[in-house]
């Protein structure tokens, strides 16, 4: 499982955090994008990059983070119907 070809792939995968392909790779961040900007044509590489830093999914906190938002949200629309 901590081939570069699945961490390639579990980088593109949306539902699939940073924290857990370290957990199953040992690769932090940080060696994951070094990986990804050496294994992808630089458009790919920029393309990721940008992906990653608006989706909230890829970052564990975050993705917490924004489902309290959601739900928040959520339960103020029942209350105004």
């Amino acid at each position: 499982m901590g081939s570069e070809d699945w961490v390639i792939w579990a980088a593109w995968a949306d539902r699939i955090t940073f924290e857990e392909i370290e957990k199953k790779t040992g690769k932090t961040e940080s060696e994951v994008i070094k990986i990804m900007r050496r294994s992808l044509k630089p458009s790919s590489f920029r393309l990721w990059r940008k992906r990653v830093n608006s989706q909230s999914i890829k970052h564990r906190k975050k993705f917490e983070y924004t489902r309290k938002l959601i739900r928040s949200k959520i339960k103020k629309e029942e209350y105004l119907d």
